[in-house]
């Protein structure tokens, strides 16, 4: 969807807000769910581990054989010999109980049925099928989907490989949920190996900005304009505006600030928007930061064939490190960043990422 007309005098908000609700851009969290995130996101999920609060946490492995067939020794659960195992299982009970937690507040969605029809819709757009190995995957933009897709259509037999050199189509040789009937996606929901991946949430807006607005011509057209249209005081008349392939970071970020988060282009949408994990109980949750280990567990635990492997990243990959995101967030008005993280809260808290620090004294070094 292409940047709204700004308009000074009108709600940024879709609709009303919860009384004492804190609201910007559509999405209201209540005060008290707000303050528990803030804390799980601050570290308050570090103070959980040491009292031993997240023992015993576990998700189950697929109803199919949940085994690769090379190796009748793999039960599809995580080995605890594995350190690289261990760690993932850590992060799983810590994602598993934050998650229990905050959905289980009266104000949060507590199956699809009980999203609005446009949360839903966004939902079940969203939710990948493979009904021979019985998952369900709820891709994420910017988080490694495209490879995803690719692993979804070998094991349909659309491809023959994840290495054949083909443009990737977004929809066709794909199952989206949104397409079933009603009971068929109830079924699926309820029966299927449920998965998503995620990534930082700062780090997966930079790379959103980096890749659509300085090298994806028809973004720079559909929001690029605009957004130098709407934020440069006085508005820009030079080509590089009319082109919209200049739009600073600083001016992304506004733009999403006035942007309704339900609303959102996919790509910088927050994740919690587009996978709903309190509506929809995720057996498995991927980070983007772990993503080859990660892959190969879901691979492991659906049953896939020994061949099929997760891609390895293009060679024109250009990754997001720390010291790139260190400059972005570090050249941003402070009052942006504060303003842009309760939009994204839900992304940071769920998924046990820390709050980025971006003080003065931080930015210094």
């Amino acid at each position: 969807m292409p940047p709204r007309r700004h308009d000074p005098g009108a709600r940024r908000s879709g609709g009303p807000a919860a009384p004492g609700a804190a609201r910007r851009g559509g999405s209201a969290v209540l005060p008290s769910v707000l303050t528990f995130l803030v804390i799980v996101a601050s570290g308050g999920l570090l103070l959980m581990i040491e009292k031993g609060l997240l023992s015993g946490v576990e998700t189950p492995p697929p109803l199919g054989a949940g085994r690769r067939p090379d190796d009748a020794r793999r039960t599809g659960r995580l080995a605890p010999a594995a350190a690289d195992d261990v760690d993932s299982q850590v992060l799983q009970e810590i994602r598993n109980r934050t998650i229990r937690s905050v959905c289980g507040q009266k104000s949060m969605p507590q199956d699809v049925w009980s999203l609005s029809a446009l949360q839903r819709r966004t939902l079940l757009q969203h939710v990948l099928v493979n009904d021979r190995h019985r998952f369900l995957y709820c891709y994420v933009p910017k988080v490694a989907c495209s490879n995803w897709k690719r692993v979804l259509k070998v094991l349909s037999g659309a491809l023959e490989s994840v290495d054949v050199s083909v443009k990737m189509d977004h929809r066709s040789d794909l199952l989206f949920l949104h397409s079933l009937k009603p009971e068929e996606i109830r079924h699926r929901l309820q029966h299927y190996f449920k998965f998503m991946f995620v990534r930082e949430p700062m780090e997966r807006l930079l790379s959103a900005y980096r890749n659509k607005f300085g090298e994806i011509e028809s973004y720079q057209r559909k929001y690029g304009v605009e957004i130098a249209r709407r934020y440069r005081k006085p508005p820009a008349k030079d080509a590089a505006a009319a082109r919209g392939d200049d739009v600073t970071f600083a001016e992304f970020v506004r733009y999403l600030l006035d942007e309704d988060a339900e609303r959102m282009n996919e790509h910088w949408m927050p994740m919690y928007n587009l996978c709903q994990p309190c509506a929809v109980r995720y057996d498995f949750i991927g980070s983007y930061e772990r993503l080859e280990a990660d892959a190969e567990l879901v691979l492991r635990r659906v049953g896939a064939p020994p061949a099929v492997r997760f891609p390895e990243r293009q060679a024109w990959y250009k990754p997001v490190t720390a010291e790139t995101l260190h400059y972005f967030l570090c050249g941003l008005p402070q009052r942006l960043l504060r303003e842009l993280l309760p939009k994204y809260i839900l992304d940071f808290s769920l998924f046990a990422y820390a709050l980025p620090n971006a003080t003065a004294a931080h930015c210094r070094h």
